[in-house]
């Protein structure tokens, strides 16, 4: 009770003070004019009676406030959004009527103000039972110093365009709603003012905001509660949320900042640290947008690359680069290399139209190459009309010679697909199996390459082969085992081999 009586008996000069000025200035006005302020200031009179009700509770002991540092933060809010009503629409009433007010008038607004900070000062001190000659003016001291800080700040940076955005503001008090929304709309921001949790997820999920303001302290779900849910969302987390609150505890600010809020505004709120901190948190977001757009268009690049180097080279072997390795180079003790050849591909030079060639045989080896995915082996190269390819490299496979001549049946099989134009393709086709080197060269255009008398004979192979058939050698009819029913075998002298026996499969 005692206590009650304290805090009680510090806060009731300013709050009388508040009203006797504010009966001057309403009688002034309404005299006087302008009557389109008789509105605003009608607000004020609503707040000054519910701060000095809040104050006769105190001293009457129907509303004692314990030690309890939880009970002494809600009587804390509950003075200050009173405080910040006053406080809020005084200056609005201010910076619109201030040319049609009388001096007089004039100085019982600056008067009402003098006094509501002087208030929101005595709160701390009171509450914290702190010697008010040592420490009631410390805040206000501290807060102007901001304040002025801030309004240099904005002076030197006066030329640069605000932000504008979409913003929420969260308050269970209806005049702290009104005096942010008012507040913002005049630097052209849009609003949607809530009073409750359930309102701000309801307006979450039907508008796109830019910036959020949230009230700590609410009725039904408090505001930190709020923002852990936002931040838990992935849809919502990256909307920035500035707290908005009467605590004096740096514990609940250090909360709100640990759970992700961007910023902390207190009560009673300064439209200039309103205007700075908004303006702030809309240009980190812009930035950080910019971030996101310029990492996505750089990730599309490199996407774009990789899938050009994928198409150039093996996976294994990028991703042997990408480990750092600079020689690559390997040795294969079973593979198989498959050749093929179009066949009187140089009289079709002379017939067809450039486009009418490059667009037959570019359709052609493109079915190739879906061809080598879905037989899971590697395409070499490409040399003019012929088409290269390896089973067994760079990775390993015990069947490499069944995938090679899979593979060597669907080439055929999709070359005579596309016949029926004006000219029809042939291929014949070399396979051969053995060990072989494989490895990467050049620097400029690095190419993945295959090596060794296996290399040689199956492009020997194919070179002697027949149109529409698949010639292979005795090493890759070994390799194959039972796997063919019928071969056709020949005996054959091959340049710089040989006489060798090959088989012709179909």
């Amino acid at each position: 009770m005692a206590f009650a009586a304290r805090i009680a008996q510090k806060l009731n000069g300013p709050s009388e003070a508040i009203l006797g000025y504010h009966g001057l200035l309403m009688e002034e006005v309404r005299r006087s004019g302008p009557a389109e302020a008789i509105e605003d200031l009608e607000k004020i009179a609503l707040a000054a009676a519910q701060l000095s009700r809040m104050i006769l509770d105190l001293a009457a002991g129907r509303r004692a406030p314990s030690d309890d540092a939880g009970a002494q933060a809600i009587l804390r809010h509950d003075l200050r959004s009173p405080i910040n009503a006053i406080i809020g629409y005084s200056e609005m009433v201010l910076e619109d009527f201030e040319a049609d007010l009388q001096s007089s008038a004039v100085r019982d607004i600056g008067a009402i103000l003098g006094e509501a900070r002087r208030f929101a000062g005595q709160i701390d001190a009171a509450l914290d039972g702190s010697d008010e000659a040592g420490t009631n003016h410390l805040p206000d001291s501290e807060e102007q110093l901001a304040a002025g800080l801030v309004r240099s700040l904005s002076a030197m940076n006066a030329e640069k365009a605000s932000l504008t955005g979409h913003i929420l503001v969260i308050d269970d008090e209806a005049a702290n709603r009104e005096i942010l929304s008012r507040y913002l709309e005049r630097r052209g921001h849009t609003v949607r003012p809530v009073g409750s949790a359930v309102e701000t997820f309801s307006a979450l999920e039907e508008e796109a905001f830019d910036l959020v303001l949230l009230d700590i302290l609410m009725p039904d779900t408090n505001g930190i509660e709020v923002l852990l849910q936002i931040k838990a969302d992935a849809a919502l987390r990256e909307i920035p949320v500035v707290m908005v609150s009467g605590l004096k505890e740096t514990g609940a600010v250090a909360r709100c900042v640990i759970a992700g809020a961007e910023d902390y505004l207190p009560k009673p709120i300064d439209p200039v640290l309103l205007h700075a901190r908004v303006d702030a948190c809309l240009d980190r977001a812009q930035w950080r947008a910019r971030e996101k757009a310029y990492t996505k268009e750089i990730q599309y690049e490199r996407d774009r690359a990789d899938a050009l180097l994928h198409a150039m080279l093996p996976a294994p072997v990028i991703h042997r680069l990408n480990n750092g390795e600079t020689q690559i180079a390997d040795r294969f003790g079973n593979a198989t290399i498959v050749f093929a050849d179009i066949v009187g591909f140089t009289p079709l030079v002379a017939r067809l139209d450039a486009g009418d060639l490059v667009d037959r045989l570019s359709g052609l080896f493109t079915a190739f190459d879906e061809l080598v995915s879905r037989h899971r082996i590697e395409k070499i190269k490409t040399i003019g009309d012929a088409y290269m390819a390896a089973s067994g490299i760079p990775a390993e496979r015990e069947d490499h010679a069944h995938a090679a001549v899979d593979f060597a049946r669907d080439l055929i099989r999709a070359t005579a697909e596309t016949n029926g134009g004006a000219v029809d393709m042939n291929v014949r086709v070399g396979i051969n199996s053995g060990p072989v080197i494989a490895g990467l060269i050049g620097r400029k255009r690095s190419v993945y390459d295959v090596w060794g008398e296996t290399v040689n004979l199956a492009s020997r192979l194919e070179s002697t082969g027949m149109p529409g058939r698949i010639q292979i050698s005795e090493a890759t009819r070994d390799a194959l085992g039972d796997y063919l029913d019928t071969v056709e075998a020949r005996q054959h002298d091959v340049k710089g081999i040989g006489l060798i026996t090959s088989y012709f499969i179909d």
